[in-house]
């Protein structure tokens, strides 16, 4: 049993997100993750941050850094036509991952975007959210940077949608709580558009860089996640 697979079945009573793989990405499965927790060893792991980093639940390494914001800001309300209700919609089910740094350090997007009241409990695989009253279509399960999009139907979202949901800013000067210019990159490219308009694809890699534009953009590695 995979150990993405083991860590849902244990925690099955507490949380309210699935676990299970995307229906409608365009992702290879890859190699399973190992049974056992796993670091990243390289000078630069496959989100960007320069150390080592711990693989979490979703066989994505941990982010490095405080939280660009609390996760606790998501509210219950509708936000740009978004509910939030009692379980996932998995009619659509893609991931994106979001890398942040200020001044070239790596900060984290936290667990719980969009699981309103939810709480992230410890496990050896690092915080999984648990709990939480409600879930929106776009969340968070872990600090690994990974955008979970589970929606009722097909439909393009943007990165100023996951931030509405967050109820945090994203601007072009702007990211949660870190002022200064924000560079943006996806998929290793320079997004020179306003960064609220991302848009949230299948396993799209994005990063602001807040203040310096440093690091340039840095890999994101799905194999062994599936998602």
């Amino acid at each position: 049993m995979t150990r993405r697979l083991s860590i849902c079945l244990a925690l099955a009573a507490a949380l309210m997100a699935g676990c299970g793989s995307s229906s409608s990405s365009s992702s290879s499965s890859g190699t399973a993750a190992s049974s056992t927790p796993a670091t990243t060893s390289q000078g630069t792991t496959s989100t960007g941050a320069s150390s080592t980093s711990t693989l979490g639940f979703e066989g994505m390494p941990l982010e490095t850094g405080a939280a660009i914001a609390p996760a606790s800001t998501t509210q219950t309300g509708t936000v740009d036509g978004i509910t939030c209700g009692p379980i996932e919609q998995l009619a659509y089910h893609i991931h994106a991952h979001l890398a942040v740094f200020a001044n070239g350090a790596p900060r984290s997007v936290p667990t719980g975007i969009g699981i309103p009241g939810s709480v992230p409990q410890q496990t050896q695989y690092g915080p999984v959210a648990a709990g939480g009253q409600c879930i929106y279509w776009l969340h968070t399960h872990t600090s690994d940077g990974v955008i979970h999009i589970e929606s009722p139907t097909a439909r393009i979202y943007s990165l100023g949608e996951f931030f509405d949901i967050w109820h945090q800013p994203l601007s072009s000067t702007k990211a949660g709580t870190l002022s200064g210019k924000v560079s943006a990159f996806v998929n290793g490219k320079p997004w020179t558009k306003d960064p609220r308009s991302i848009p949230l694809l299948p396993h799209a890699a994005i990063q602001l860089d807040v203040g310096s534009a440093d690091p340039p953009p840095q890999p994101v590695s799905w194999a062994g996640t599936q998602l």
